[in-house]
């Protein structure tokens, strides 16, 4: 999510309910330092009901926790799955086992945030546009050509699926201060 996402977000009149469902899914995605987010996810195999499932109960999460994407391993899957929204109004899209398979020379420096660093942004240097290979749940073949906002999601969740977060991608200075926000407060008992 860019600055100007989040000013959007901020100036709504804030609904109870959603931050409520905000709440609770951010309670289902597993948050730094949980080292499942640095282990790497395993290829997909067998395509069933149960990657359906889970694209499913991933899809609601994104939502509910008002993010662009999510990979499985923020919900402690080892699984190589991910979904994303493209954009505002299209629908979301799961993809199993993805591959990079061309990227742009031309890179953009933009701040990110991520569903399990609640608080934090920071510049991540990303290409521009991408082309996203991999299968749909159904395990039909699946190729996207995508730019910007989307294509930087998507390297950001294929990112998780390496166990590769953004503070392994951002610059010192940044790091630090995230990792101060991100830092547990020891509590001192009365």
């Amino acid at each position: 999510m860019n600055e100007d996402e989040l000013e959007q977000v901020e100036d709504e009149e804030p609904d109870p309910e959603a931050e409520a469902r905000r709440r609770l899914a951010l309670g289902q995605i597993r948050q730094y330092p949980d080292s499942v987010l640095r282990m790497k996810a395993r290829e997909i195999e067998e395509f069933d009901g149960d990657i359906r499932q889970l694209a499913e109960r991933m899809t609601q999460l994104m939502r509910d926790a008002k993010g662009a994407g999510l990979a499985a391993t923020q919900v402690g899957v080892l699984r190589r799955l991910f979904v994303f929204q493209p954009d505002s109004d299209a629908d979301p899209v799961a993809v199993v086992n993805p591959v990079i398979a061309d990227r742009s020379d031309e890179t953009l420096v933009e701040d990110e945030g991520c569903l399990s660093m609640v608080g934090v942004q920071m510049p991540v240097e990303r290409p521009l546009s991408i082309r996203l290979e991999g299968k749909d749940v159904d395990g039909d073949d699946l190729s996207l050509d995508l730019e910007e906002h989307a294509a930087r999601v998507v390297q950001h969740e294929l990112d998780h699926l390496d166990g590769v977060l953004i503070l392994d991608r951002t610059t010192d200075e940044a790091r630090k201060e995230a990792l101060a926000v991100l830092r547990p407060k020891a509590v001192l008992a009365p």
